[in-house]
Order: structure tokens, then C-alpha cells, then sequence
């Protein structure tokens, strides 16, 4: 029976975003922790670790994001591992997410000048201590611009999960469409409250940006 698209459609697509933003924050979180360690992997002196962490990233950043949803969410049932939409996407977006976090990351750790690394080396500080108190708080600085940037397109890419049955902004859009007909006014709709999502974090990114490079 087709309806009228009206206020509750609305309502509808606004409870949707909030697990568009909920599988952004997990898949953020499981990017930056993945993230974190492949950056760390990259900089240390040991060869099968900066080797395994250059490759995973080149692998994971040639492959389309669809693909890493589909191999998933298709491919772990096959191992009998059971998972549904949510898991599967959180799980994919983690992994796809670490590889572009990772090399941001690794880009800020290696851009802190090698005097600073010899000044921690001199204090007798270990190469932990020397990542924890000298060279990882300088590179937050540098890092939260392209993080916050990073994150805006996390948000933007979550709309991939519709293709899976995750039902987030873009999915409850589709539903919206097919039982309204109304699609250019539920993708108007749609495109709106994900730029509200979008923007204040763009122009914190901007902001960001520009403050550092006035630091500089």
C-alpha cells in the first residue's frame, strides 16, 4: 500500500542515523585499535612486523570496501561461523578502517623529528617509554586533523551496509522510497541529515587544520 511521505517517515530516517552513528563509533574504535598497532608495526626495527603491517595495509586499501562487507558476511558462514548485518558490517569497517588509520598514523609517528626519539634514548627510556611519553603525544597533534577527516568518510561509508540488510540511514531510506514512491524526496531527506552528521565534523577538521598550521 503505498503512503504519503510525511513527519513519520522523517522520525523514521532520524532513528535510523543513530545506528548509522552507532556502527560509525564501533567501527571507529575497532579501526583505531587495529589502527594503532599496524602504525607502531611499521616504525619498529623488526622486519616481519613492518612487512606483515605494509602488507595488510596495501592489501586491504587495493580492495573495494564492498568487497571486504561481502567476504564477510558471505564468507564466515562458510567456516561455520554465524553473524548477522550488524557484525558483519562492525567487523568489516574495522578492517577496512585500520589500513587507512593505520598509515595516517604511521605518517604523524614518523613525521616527529629523529632528535626527539635520540633525547628519549639518552634518558635511558626503552623504545615503549619512548613511543609513550616522547613521540606519541607530539603526533597526536599532527594526527587529528586527517583523523577527523578519516571519520567524516566512515561516517559517509556506512551507508555500503544497506547492501547487506543493515538497516541504517541509507537502508530505512530505501524502505522509505519503496513504500512512499517518493525517492527524491526521501533521498533530499536522506542527504540532509547526513550532511548534519557530516559538516560540524568538517569544519572541526578545517578548523583543526588551520590551527596547526599556525602552531607550525
Amino acid at each position: 500500500m503505498i503512503r504519503e511521505f510525511g513527519l513519520i517517515d522523517v522520525m523514521y530516517l532520524i532513528a535510523a542515523a543513530r545506528w548509522t552513528l552507532a556502527l560509525t563509533a564501533v567501527a571507529f574504535a575497532g579501526s583505531a585499535m587495529l589502527g594503532l598497532a599496524l602504525a607502531i608495526m611499521r616504525i619498529l626495527p623488526l622486519a616481519p612486523l613492518r612487512w606483515f603491517s605494509a602488507t595488510y595495509i596495501q592489501l586491504v586499501q587495493g580492495t573495494p570496501l564492498l568487497v571486504w562487507l561481502f567476504l564477510i558476511f558471505f564468507g564466515l558462514p562458510l567456516a561455520g561461523i554465524s553473524v548477522n548485518p550488524w557484525i558483519a558490517a562492525a567487523v568489516a569497517f574495522s578492517v577496512y578502517g585500520s589500513a587507512f588509520l593505520g598509515e595516517i598514523w604511521r605518517g604523524a609517528l614518523v613525521s616527529i623529528a629523529r632528535t626527539q626519539w635520540e633525547a628519549g634514548a639518552s634518558l635511558g627510556l626503552s623504545l615503549t617509554e619512548q613511543l609513550r611519553y616522547v613521540i606519541i603525544p607530539q603526533s597526536i597533534r599532527i594526527a587529528i586533523p586527517p583523523t577527523v577527516g578519516f571519520l567524516v568518510q566512515l561516517i559517509k561509508n556506512t551507508s555500503l551496509a544497506a547492501v547487506i540488510g543493515f538497516v541504517e540511514l541509507t537502508r530505512e531510506g530505501q524502505l522509505t522510497a519503496a513504500g512512499t514512491y517518493k525517492p527524491f524526496a526521501v533521498y533530499i531527506t536522506v542527504a540532509c541529515i547526513y550532511f548534519a552528521m557530516c559538516f560540524p565534523l568538517t569544519q572541526w577538521s578545517r578548523s583543526l587544520e588551520r590551527k596547526l598550521d599556525v602552531a607550525r
